[in-house]
């Protein structure tokens, strides 16, 4: 526990959590306890003040008015400014008893008569008449702290001098020094604080392992972002340790580094793909270029003269010059799907648009057998001139993986109440499964000897995916070997009925 201790004190430099933690819980103590010292004081003086009184008021109560008379004839206050003889009035240290006469002269009561105003409390004139008004209307005026010339505080209670129903106005006064009160307080205060500051010292003690046990959650978070990096994404803390702020922070946690996983894992993903597509573009435009190059090289070397080669060299030099543009209209096309704003999507009839493009699609079958196969109506929200190239691509594509004399093509059209579906069919020698998650990607063969005798650049199926994803639809594919290879798009549909044509 020691060790432990010292281990956790040595983290209670300035600034920690641990250090805010600790002198701010102990400064809501100190707090606590001051007010409850404060209150504690407060009803403490104002418990004892008030006994003190109740026991004075009933000592002076109980003293008869016939012990203060005027020479014996009527009831009175003084003998000659002096207590009877026989009166039985003991009087204790600190203690006070005086009368005051209705002109507001006062007398103590002593066997000598004599009053010193130094050290007798007195109240105005003012505050005696007050005092008056209050015995006379049957009220009990609440006892009064009075404080004497010499500086000592006295507490005093008042009641008149007179039997019930005399006129008289004579008060008596009653008053004890407050020395003993306050010292009973002040020890009280001390007792107290003494207690506090143990408390304090005892719950610091205490504190300490607490804190540090309940800040044990958060040492594990800490110590695993200290250990999380790039290549290690795969750790995760317990989601359930018993507090639930810090369970929801390790949720936060373990959240994060999924995705910071996934953004890495993607961003590993997009340099590979990056740098295949690099390294395919460089192998699709080294071969034209290197046939150029090496034309280029013939006619210098004197085969211009000759006007059959010269001929045979340009035309192969234009075959390969329209190769490389093909390929960087390609390029181009795909950054631009990418980068550039949406597509203006409008409502247009699928079926009108098939149509259409009916002869010029004949005309690319050659001898294969092409059918369009149209359902019903159906208008979908598209960018006319976009559409058309992604059924061309497919229809070349399938023109390409078919027999020239036995391929069949098929076009069919239909919905399903919420999109539209469009199929590209044709009964080629299919796409081998291990093939078919790759077709989509840029530069794809499934044929590994990359020959280039179709005369395709393997964007086509990459162009053809873009288009319909910023069409906010899908493509997908569907193949058997032997059994041929269905593409089927999906298209939202639009529900403006009132378009007639693909315009």
């Amino acid at each position: 526990m020691r060790a432990h201790n010292g281990i956790f004190l040595r983290k209670l430099r300035p600034g920690s959590l641990r250090l805010q933690l600790l002198v701010r819980s102990l400064l809501v103590l100190a707090a606590l306890f001051i007010l409850i010292g404060t209150l504690q004081f407060l009803f403490m003086r104002d418990f004892l003040y008030r006994n003190k009184a109740e026991a004075l008021n009933a000592q002076l109560m109980s003293l008869p008015p016939e012990l203060f008379r005027l020479d014996g004839k009527e009831p009175g206050i003084r003998h000659h400014g002096k207590v009877r003889p026989d009166s039985p009035l003991l009087f204790q240290p600190g203690f006070s008893l005086i009368i005051i006469d209705s002109a507001g002269e006062a007398q103590a009561v002593t066997e000598e008569g004599s009053l010193d105003s130094r050290e007798t409390p007195l109240l105005g004139i003012k505050g005696y008449s007050e005092i008056r008004k209050k015995l006379q209307a049957g009220e009990r005026p609440d006892y009064q702290l009075i404080t004497a010339d010499n500086g000592t505080q006295y507490m005093a209670v008042f009641r008149k001098a007179s039997r019930p129903g005399d006129k008289d106005g004579s008060l008596l006064q009653a008053a004890v020094e407050t020395e003993s009160l306050r010292k009973q307080l002040l020890i009280q205060v001390a007792i107290f604080a003494a207690l506090a500051a143990a408390a304090l010292i005892a719950g610091l003690l205490l504190y300490l392992p607490l804190l540090r046990r309940t800040l044990h959650p958060l040492s594990k978070v800490v110590r695993a972002a200290e250990l999380t990096d790039a290549g290690s994404l795969n750790t995760r803390l317990p989601e359930r340790q018993g507090q639930s702020e810090i369970d929801f922070l390790s949720e936060a946690f373990n959240s994060m580094l999924v995705r910071l996983d996934t953004a890495f894992e993607q961003e590993r993903a997009t340099n590979k793909r990056m740098r295949r597509f690099i390294a395919d573009a460089s192998h699709e435009l080294r071969t034209p270029l290197t046939s150029l190059h090496g034309f280029i090289e013939v006619l210098l070397r004197g085969a211009a003269a000759d006007r059959e080669q010269l001929m045979r060299a340009l035309a192969s030099m234009k075959t390969e010059s329209e190769r490389v543009n093909k390929l960087v209209e390609d390029l181009l096309q795909l950054v631009r799907l990418e980068q550039t704003a949406p597509l203006k999507l409008e409502p247009a009839r699928l079926d009108l648009l098939l149509k259409e493009m009916e002869p010029q699609l004949a005309l690319l079958a050659g001898n294969r057998l092409c059918v369009v196969r149209v359902t019903n109506k159906v208008t979908a929200l598209i960018d006319r001139d976009k559409l058309k190239q992604v059924v061309l691509n497919l229809f070349h594509n399938a023109v390409q993986y078919t027999d020239a004399e036995t391929g069949v093509i098929e076009i069919i059209l239909g919905d399903s109440g919420e999109v539209a579906h469009l199929e590209v069919r044709d009964n080629g020698p299919g796409i081998a499964p291990a093939h078919l998650a790759h077709i989509f990607e840029r530069f794809y063969r499934g044929d590994e000897s990359r020959s280039r005798a179709r005369g395709g650049t393997g964007l086509g199926l990459a162009i053809t995916q873009s288009i319909i994803e910023a069409h906010h639809g899908h493509i997908g594919v569907d193949s058997r070997i032997g059994e041929g290879t269905s593409f089927l798009i999906s298209l939202p549909l639009s529900y403006d009925q009132t378009t007639d044509s693909c315009e």
